[in-house]
């Protein structure tokens, strides 16, 4: 019997265990560069026993900063930074991948520089408010992309890509979840295109398919993989059909042959779908299962009976900076504070004791 705690192949990158460290935005990247600093290579290497680390989300261009004081790796400033991350995660036997985070209509003017505006694939507002250094603010309208700017934006992904290997990562994540821009293209709430990049389910799962095989083609299907999370409501994201939207995306990249699939199971009730796409994709299957409280683990199990091939630990992960040994244990685990998740020092960060 296959457990979470044997090794796996991930697309030729060997990994010790089969326990993800799920991306989560940590806000620590609070310069004018928007680099990595030494305290986030600290972060990422405490972290090394997971068998696979997928960093917070980070922005393949100036305008897909989403939020406050994240990294971005679209300069050589960026790159460079990152470097220091991967070589210290390495340096402790651990394997990291960079996930491109582009948040698209998420996101606020103050965030980003000169006149820069969020986009999305339509010029629809979405509900609620965001952080900025100046307090909440209300999510502007975006503006619609034309459909060069799309497929400029396409090959943005691919450039960073490119500068993720460059500063050592073993391969990049594609965010297409939790109503970011790959996201908002799939979903018919905030995609409203008459053109090729919207209205049929074969046009709205267009972009996330381009920017699979753009990245896939840059640095190659084996350092390339995708987190959806169908059916999720989050950043107000509305979308119908997602069993027919889903299953169509990822029988489209299924012959890519990319690294893994990252599901996130955001809403109650979407098991069935996510054993029909696990059926449907022949590589590496990721699972963030739903479950009540935090990720735990009895969710191991679900490697066990075939449900995953790894599993991905979230807030865990921020507490417990060697989880891998807390999981085979049961514990015992120390609690996440989560008034440090977003933003500040080592408090929260770096100073959670090991086992």
């Amino acid at each position: 019997m296959t457990t979470a705690f044997d090794p796996i192949d991930l697309a030729g990158t060997p990994l010790a265990n089969r326990i993800a460290m799920a991306p989560m935005t940590r806000s620590r990247a609070r310069n004018e560069g928007r680099t990595p600093t030494a305290l986030v290579a600290e972060y990422y290497a405490q972290r090394a026993s997971a068998g696979l680390i997928i960093t917070e989300g980070t922005q393949p261009s100036a305008v897909g900063q989403g939020y406050p004081d994240t990294p971005g790796l679209h300069s050589p400033e960026q790159t460079a930074a990152w470097r220091e991350v991967t070589d210290a995660v390495h340096e402790r036997g651990g394997r990291i991948f960079a996930q491109l985070m582009h948040t698209g209509r998420i996101g606020h003017p103050d965030l980003l520089d000169g006149d820069l505006h969020p986009v999305g694939p339509s010029a629809v507002r979405p509900e609620g408010q965001l952080y900025t250094h100046d307090g909440l603010k209300d999510f502007a309208t975006p503006r619609e992309l034309t459909a060069e700017e799309v497929r400029a934006t396409v090959a943005e992904f691919a450039s960073a890509a490119r500068n993720a290997v460059a500063a050592g990562f073993d391969g990049v994540e594609i965010h297409g979840a939790n109503g970011y821009l790959v996201h908002q293209f799939l979903a018919t709430g905030s995609n409203h295109r008459t053109d090729e990049w919207g209205g049929s389910v074969e046009n709205r799962i267009r972009f996330a398919v381009e920017v699979v095989k753009a990245v896939a083609a840059e640095i190659g299907p084996e350092r390339t993989g995708l987190r959806i999370s169908p059916a999720n409501p989050y950043n107000d994201i509305t979308e119908t059909g997602s069993e027919e939207t889903y299953t169509a995306l990822v029988e489209a990249i299924d012959p890519l042959g990319i690294a893994y699939l990252h599901l996130t199971e955001a809403v109650p009730g979407i098991r069935e779908l996510t054993l029909t796409l696990r059926k449907r994709f022949s590589g590496t299957f990721v699972l963030n299962p739903a479950t009540e409280g935090p990720t735990g683990a009895e969710s191991l199990a679900l490697i066990e009976d075939g449900t995953a091939d790894m599993v991905a630990y979230g807030q865990l992960f921020i507490a417990n900076p060697d989880l891998p040994a807390r999981l085979r244990n049961d514990g015992p685990y120390n609690t996440p504070d989560r008034a440090s998740f977003f933003g500040g020092d080592h408090r929260g960060y770096t100073d959670y004791p090991a086992l």
